[in-house]
């Protein structure tokens, strides 16, 4: 999922920022079968070393317009010591795109056709209950998911310099999204 701003974010670690299109595809229910494949790929070149590893972004929610990208969340030990699993993912055919030491220490690899995201993190990192709050949230709630997939879809529409900077114009519908979904866990009783 792309809700981190500008000014949290570090350079990709290889490359500049690429140009881009975007395309906002109607859901595939094909996506969880991709997302499952990639998971077991994955825990078969970490085995234990991945601690969780959760489908997320708009791939992982039924019925959601999305970029034709799996985003997936990957928990391990520590994110910041690459050398206990990002051998491992290379030779499972992943490569190292973004270094983000000061955004609790997230990487992020993707597969060489960058149809597949996995984003690292340390148990503890705050990122891994937003980005599972904002799926939920999605999942549960018809008007989310419309709202959600009336955004993307609007602004897909438009000339982007970097998919970056499409993913910061959704800052705000995303922020407000996982609000409401926090606000709901603290009051489960609300119409939030």
């Amino acid at each position: 999922m792309e809700h981190d701003s500008a000014q949290q974010r570090a350079q990709p670690s290889k490359g500049d920022a690429q140009p881009c299109t975007i395309v906002v595809v109607d859901y595939d229910p094909h996506w969880v079968d991709r997302f499952a494949a990639e998971e077991k790929r994955i825990r078969t070149a970490l085995g234990s070393r991945a601690l969780r590893i959760e489908h997320i972004g708009s791939t992982s929610v039924p019925g959601l317009a999305a970029k034709p990208i799996i985003d997936i969340l990957l928990v391990v030990a520590d994110s910041g010591d690459e050398t206990t699993y990002v051998p491992a993912l290379e030779a499972a055919g992943y490569e190292m795109h973004v270094r983000e030491p000061d955004f609790y220490e997230h990487r992020m690899l993707r597969t060489p056709a960058q149809d597949v995201h996995v984003h690292v993190f340390s148990p503890g990192s705050p990122e891994i209950d937003r980005y599972l709050l904002l799926r939920d949230r999605l999942r549960d709630r018809e008007d989310e998911r419309a709202l959600y997939a009336r955004t993307k879809r609007e602004l897909a529409r438009r000339t982007w310099p970097t998919m970056q900077h499409y993913a910061d114009a959704k800052t705000d519908v995303v922020e407000a999204i996982i609000a409401r979904a926090a606000a709901a866990r603290t009051n489960p009783g609300s119409t939030s």
